[in-house]
């Protein structure tokens, strides 16, 4: 456990290096949040009866979201994962006295924490002191800021072994950026991260939240602004728990058949 506490740290630390890349990200997040939600509010103030969720919680759902893109979103993979597949170097990991599947899932959750980190404050004070129904509001209570901490750890290890399974399925494939366009598409409509799942139609809706995408952004999210409570929550909650180990099984699976199929050419 010792040598992947250590590959999760020094990861970390060189991931904190990008402060310039950060900065790009904070301003482009502020505007694309900016604008989503303006775009919500005229959605709202055309028939405010039929909006599926509260517009302040809606605010603060999109406001989060951009704070913790770089910790939820799939398409915050890891590329260097993908290089070391595609060129061959993965024979020098395989060859290491290392679980591959436990190294570069702690390089992956430690890249992603270490982005978050670096862009996260400061939208989410600028948003804080924003009026309202635009702002970012404070959760409901303090259990419910609790279990978004929970739900947030928990959407973390999901995604990060989703993109696992991804990073595997390269093995099988000559170029990983279609796997990977795939990959992120998918999830980011079906996490929530182009429209929440509330404003999906009934049906769709209750389909979507079965899939590992909805224990994503989702569920974390939706906790922090009120509008996941109760009963409902907890079965998120359970659901994202279930999905975690899920997905670490069958990326632990699909890594045994593929490193099957690795060859190494030469003396």
């Amino acid at each position: 456990m010792k040598k992947y506490i250590s590959f999760f740290r020094l990861r970390f630390a060189m991931n904190l290096q990008y402060r310039v890349a950060a900065l790009a990200g904070i301003v482009c997040q502020f505007a694309w949040g900016g604008m989503a939600i303006l775009a919500f509010y005229a959605f709202y103030e055309t028939d405010p009866a039929s909006f599926p969720m509260d517009f302040q919680a809606t605010a603060s759902y999109i406001w989060m979201q951009q704070a913790f893109l770089g910790l939820l979103s799939v398409g915050a993979m890891d590329n260097s994962i993908f290089n070391t597949i595609q060129t061959g170097d993965v024979v020098y990991e395989v060859c290491r006295p290392v679980d591959l599947y436990a190294m570069w899932f702690s390089h992956s959750a430690a890249t992603r924490i270490a982005r978050a980190l670096l862009r996260c404050v400061p939208p989410l004070i600028i948003a804080a002191f924003l009026p309202k129904p635009f702002g970012l509001m404070a959760p409901p209570s303090l259990m419910a800021f609790l279990l978004f901490l929970v739900a947030l750890c928990l959407a973390l290890l999901v995604t990060t072994s989703f993109c696992m399974v991804v990073y595997i399925l390269t093995f099988y494939t000559i170029s990983y950026r279609g796997v990977r366009m795939v990959a992120v598409s998918l999830s980011d409509f079906l996490m929530g991260g182009i429209v929440p799942l509330p404003f999906f139609p009934e049906g769709f809706r209750q389909f979507a939240e079965l899939l590992p995408f909805s224990c994503m952004e989702n569920v974390p999210l939706r906790v922090y602004s009120g509008d996941l409570a109760g009963p409902e929550m907890a079965r998120a909650i359970l659901l994202q728990i279930f999905w975690v180990f899920a997905l670490v099984l069958i990326g632990k699976v699909l890594e045994q058949k593929a490193l099957k199929r690795v060859v190494v050419q030469g003396g």
